[in-house]
């Protein structure tokens, strides 16, 4: 069953935060010095990654064109709007707002190589171990999130079963007509690029900067676009 890792993670992330709502009254001080915590290690995770660029001007083309694109559309806005739906149908009961919650745990289980690299492991090879092990994780960070956030990191768990559960169905045949060598590479330029936006996350989380993360996200798919261009130049060209 090609799905059965996305499944995982989503259900993970579902148990984490409502082990994370049974644990709300963990102090303040104690929450915020663990979001700090976590915000720490999210930006180590994404210097980690951006520095698994073979060609980094291609990481430096997609941010830029991405996030013009982001920008354009208002991603991080109509993110946000979605939020605020949430929390004005469900409420925030005073621990967090749903919004914030929402918006913050889904940049950070959604962005990231682990994501895409695990979907495309279950839907080409049925391996699941990429997701899985992913799936701890975010399971770990729902519940940290989920006793400063609140229960709208809960929501994050539909975009990333649909986000992972899209790319595994795509993968099952993207085997027919993407060259390895093309999928190699843009797999270690998307792992830069998406690092850079978890270093981002990080210094979000921590309270350095409010970048708008969200719209940096087009740059995944320009990264795509450029590495593949750059593929079919190299091979007429």
């Amino acid at each position: 069953m090609f799905l059965l890792g996305t499944l995982v993670n989503g259900l993970l992330i579902i148990i984490g935060t409502l082990l994370g709502k049974l644990l709300h009254r963990i102090p303040e001080n104690m929450k915020g010095t663990v979001m700090h915590a976590i915000g720490l290690a999210v930006m180590v995770l994404g210097l980690q990654m951006g520095f698994k660029s073979e060609n980094f001007l291609v990481v430096i083309l997609s941010l830029v064109f991405g996030t013009v694109i982001g920008e354009y559309f208002a991603l991080e806005d109509k993110l946000n709007k979605l939020g605020d739906w949430l929390e004005s149908k469900i409420g925030s009961n005073g621990q967090g707002s749903i919004s914030q919650g929402f918006v913050t745990a889904t940049l950070i289980f959604v962005i990231g190589a682990m994501g895409i690299i695990g979907a495309l492991d279950s839907g080409i090879r049925g391996d699941h171990s990429v997701l899985y092990t992913k799936s701890i994780i975010d399971g770990f960070t729902s519940l940290i999130l989920t006793t400063t956030l609140g229960i709208g990191v809960l929501f994050s768990a539909f975009p990333v079963m649909l986000y992972e559960g899209l790319i595994a169905l795509f993968a099952t045949q993207i085997d027919r007509f993407v060259p390895q060598l093309l999928m190699d590479s843009f797999i270690k330029e998307m792992t830069a690029t998406g690092g850079i936006m978890i270093f981002a996350i990080g210094l979000n989380l921590t309270g350095i900067t409010k970048i708008r993360v969200a719209n940096l996200l087009p740059g995944i798919v320009v990264t795509g676009i450029i590495v593949s261009v750059v593929y079919f130049y190299e091979i007429y060209f």
